[in-house]
């Protein structure tokens, strides 16, 4: 039945057109998910802000810069994000792009955790130097490369072999993204903060090193004393039981309590004694 010059058919037409526009939108930006694209993202974003303020307040000078930037923009978009574009064209050549999620994203994440925490106290317990770096929304591809590339379905025994003394990857941090091992050996930035005690060695001040340029967690094993410890936001938290160690990890890392933000930061909240902060 018409209604004006529009069908019914046409309404359901436009209707699905959205809905499709949307889809693909979503799921591009899952693509670009925890990598240093969403950054870049935002400052697009920020640079489409300001032309339009600049117009609106006829601002000649600043909206013609602005305007410069953005028709000069499509070619730069491709350079940045070439290492984004060049996977969705492989995720899309092998028909993964529109494909669901996980149904069971918080079990592997759920997994993920219990086989650190194997892995760790397997390593504190007989004194194997160990360095994990988990990755959340900051992406960490520049340290990824820095290392030999596994791209391994995480377990505990594979954690283990790869910290075995004297073995060709044992010297340097293993990175997890997204419930997988992408590399080993790599190297992160050591922290300049002077207010790390003097008996913390190489291994602790790259996981502090880290934490204060990206969001990810980070889990050491001490070689001199076993100690379990971990690192996020600049702050180091030392002497961890197996217990305490995967509450934090839970905590930080677990989908659901992401969830709830009134749970998110519970047990930053709690008084630690083990907690060494650095500012």
């Amino acid at each position: 039945m018409p209604v004006g010059d529009f069908s019914i058919l046409d309404y359901i037409g436009e209707i699905i057109d959205v809905l499709i526009v949307a889809f693909v939108i979503y799921k591009l930006l899952m693509l670009i998910r925890g990598t240093k694209a969403v950054q870049l993202l935002k400052g697009i974003f920020v640079i489409i802000a300001v032309w339009l303020l600049s117009g609106a307040l006829g601002l000649s000078t600043m909206e013609w810069l602005m305007d410069k930037a953005i028709t000069w923009g499509f070619l730069a978009i491709i350079i940045i994000f070439q290492p984004e574009l060049r996977r969705a064209l492989e995720q899309l050549g092998r028909g993964r792009l529109f494909s669901r999620s996980a149904v069971h994203e918080e079990e592997q994440m759920t997994k993920t955790i219990e086989e650190v925490v194997k892995a760790i106290s397997y390593m504190g317990k007989r004194r194997i130097g160990a360095l994990l770096s988990i990755e959340r929304e900051t992406g960490m591809g520049d340290y990824v490369e820095t290392g030999i590339q596994l791209n391994a379905n995480i377990s505990s025994e594979l954690l283990i072999n790869i910290f075995i003394p004297n073995t060709p990857l044992h010297d340097g941090a293993v990175i997890i993204k997204e419930n997988e091992i992408k590399a080993a050996a790599c190297y992160l930035p050591l922290s300049e903060s002077p207010f790390i005690s003097k008996e913390l060695g190489t291994r602790h001040r790259a996981a502090l090193g880290i934490s204060e340029v990206t969001d990810s967690i980070t889990v050491i094993a001490s070689e001199e004393t076993g100690n379990i410890s971990l690192a996020k936001n600049g702050e180091l938290y030392r002497d961890l039981t197996n217990e305490k160690l995967k509450e934090m990890l839970t905590e930080e890392l677990s989908k659901k309590v992401k969830a709830t933000s009134s749970s998110r930061w519970n047990w930053r909240g709690k008084k630690d004694e083990n907690r060494q902060v650095v500012k």
